[in-house]
């Protein structure tokens, strides 16, 4: 990108850019395109054909494990009044 570009760009965006900010911005917006030359190369998705992909469902089997003190759990979350106390809604 030449610092034409830089300054229509910058025109249309209504950005007041020193000349020193325009032959910068130009020399990085060149380096940034010109690595975007690496997708020409790639192949195009048209030519592309994965095949079916096998899909295999990956799950543990539950394992129960006991709570080490329930009653001690049930007794913090009693209120007063016999309800059962949860996180508190903001």
């Amino acid at each position: 990108m030449d610092e034409e570009m830089v300054r229509k760009v910058a025109r249309v965006a209504r950005l007041d850019l020193t000349d020193e900010e325009v032959g910068r911005y130009a020399a990085e917006l060149e380096d940034i395109l010109s690595a975007f030359e690496v997708l020409d190369e790639a192949p195009a998705m048209e030519d592309f054909d994965p095949g079916p992909v096998p899909v295999e469902d990956r799950l543990r089997d539950d394992e129960v494990k006991p709570y080490p003190d329930p009653e001690r759990l049930r007794r913090e979350m009693r209120a007063a009044d016999g309800w059962v106390r949860g996180p508190r809604l903001t």
